[in-house]
């Protein structure tokens, strides 16, 4: 089989392979919203067919949420699973869309076409280049190169209830040599990348309370504490005057970076200044001994997501508060435990309690990072695969959010997964008037054409 005639297919079913993807853009599969129900139903149903259009051995499978989409195709060599998700956010605020953002169209813009229409980055866009890599290799060979299992999922925007129940239950059916994830984009825009690092996530609430009701700051003032200003000492005792994290044994475990990643990482030469100048800003705020990529990737954070006490209407009310609350979220990097450090955090948080104050804590969900290994060949042969499609050479990075798939797959399926895909930083997903480029779509359908021949 000659890839080059796999290629070229793709280039030449472009026009009806975006208007598949359109089909499917306009499915409002808005997955939090109970009203869209029968409409995540059929973005489901509509994968299902086009699986099976391809004779691939597709069904949807209930769940007490949303319907998983699994789909079977037998073969030698290794076995891959395909992941991605057929829900998308709301698109709320509406009055902000230039176009209607279900009515998907492709549009011209200064630096070229891209699909305009909710989901088309986040992950309907992604999830069709590789079913249409797929495609083209069925139409060219009359098969795929090798064992793969489709596995698309219908809740990852709204906390993905269902997945781990369903993992647990279909552990055999999906356990794999290696998962694929197209739910990721290009480094910078233009780099095709390789996740490898994701960092976990711990999210804790915390709520002070003083007095039992809130009190006239003339009559207590001074004499009466104030719960605002304990919680804010709390907060502020969290950094260091370096940036780093003050919870005891918050560093404990955690590795160096490899010195080859490292240098890797120094080579994509990452401007730090134009990054944070697109958002108004321009000093880093980490660890004052970390690079910019380090600080984003590697290294763990602690990070203040919202206050709130006393009175914050309009006007001026002289309360002191009974009660004060903040949200605190921690980023966690290879060699921390979630579990372990929510017990230091609210150590920390109870060793800075005065008298006459009392805490409570609420639970945000904890979740630790992943980590893949690109010693297995795979990861290699993907890399140098993608860099033969794009004009720059792919990279292995990190990521500074958590993808908690990823590390289902690892914990529950025993399988590590490659994090690859083609969206761009101003796809505006999760936002108005969200897109994908279609040099995104197109390069993406060839990239994943040659990674099957890479892996195959």
């Amino acid at each position: 089989m000659s890839l080059d005639a796999v290629l070229n297919r793709i280039d030449e079913q472009m026009p009806a392979a975006t208007e598949r993807l359109l089909q499917l853009l306009r499915i409002p599969s808005i997955s939090t919203d109970p009203a869209y129900a029968d409409h995540c139903q059929a973005a489901a149903d509509w994968l299902v067919s086009d699986l099976q259009d391809l004779g691939i051995a597709a069904e949807k499978r209930d769940t007490p949420g949303h319907p998983m989409v699994v789909g079977h195709v037998a073969g030698t060599g290794p076995h891959l699973l395909f992941y991605g998700h057929y829900d998308v956010q709301p698109a709320d605020p509406l009055d902000l869309w230039e176009r209607a953002p279900f009515d998907p169209a492709v549009e011209p813009t200064p630096q070229g076409e891209v699909i305009r229409g909710r989901g088309a980055s986040d992950d309907k866009g992604q999830l069709m280049t590789f079913v249409e890599a797929c495609r083209a290799y069925k139409d060219v060979t009359g098969s795929l190169p090798c064992r793969i299992t489709f596995f698309f999922e219908g809740e990852e925007e709204s906390g993905s209830p269902s997945l781990v129940p369903f993992l647990k239950e279909n552990t055999e059916e999906l356990r794999a040599d290696v998962a694929l994830i197209c739910d990721t984009g290009l480094f910078q825009s233009r780099t095709p990348a390789i996740v490898t690092m994701l960092r976990g996530l711990l999210g804790e609430e915390l709520t002070i309370t003083g007095p039992d009701k809130d009190l006239h700051s003339g009559l207590y003032g001074g004499l009466a504490m104030n719960p605002i200003r304990v919680l804010a000492r709390i907060l502020s005792d969290l950094h260091d005057d370096r940036g780093r994290v003050a919870v005891p044994g918050f560093y404990d475990g955690i590795p160096e970076l490899d010195e080859a990643v490292r240098a890797q990482w120094a080579g994509l030469a990452f401007d730090h200044a134009a990054f944070l100048g697109e958002v108004g800003l321009a000093h880093p705020a980490g660890e004052a001994d970390r690079t910019p990529l380090e600080m984003l990737w590697s290294r763990p954070t602690a990070e203040v997501n919202g206050i709130q006490g006393g009175y914050t209407g309009a006007g001026f009310k002289t309360v002191l508060p009974a009660k004060a609350s903040a949200k605190v979220s921690f980023r966690l990097v290879q060699g921390q435990d979630p579990l372990r450090l929510r017990a230091a955090f609210r150590q920390f948080v109870r060793d800075r309690l005065p008298p006459d104050c009392s805490v409570e804590f609420t639970d945000h969900g904890a979740s630790a990072a992943s980590v893949m290994s690109t010693d297995a060949p795979a990861f290699e042969a993907a890399r140098r695969a993608l860099s033969e499609e794009w004009p720059e050479p792919a990279a292995y990075v990190g990521s500074g959010g958590s993808i908690p798939i990823a590390g289902h797959f690892k914990n529950i399926l025993g399988t590590d997964a490659m994090l690859i895909g083609f969206g761009k930083e101003d796809d505006a997903i999760h936002s108005p008037n969200e897109k994908y480029d279609m040099e995104s779509f197109h390069r993406g359908i060839r990239s994943w054409a040659r990674i099957l021949d890479a892996l195959a």
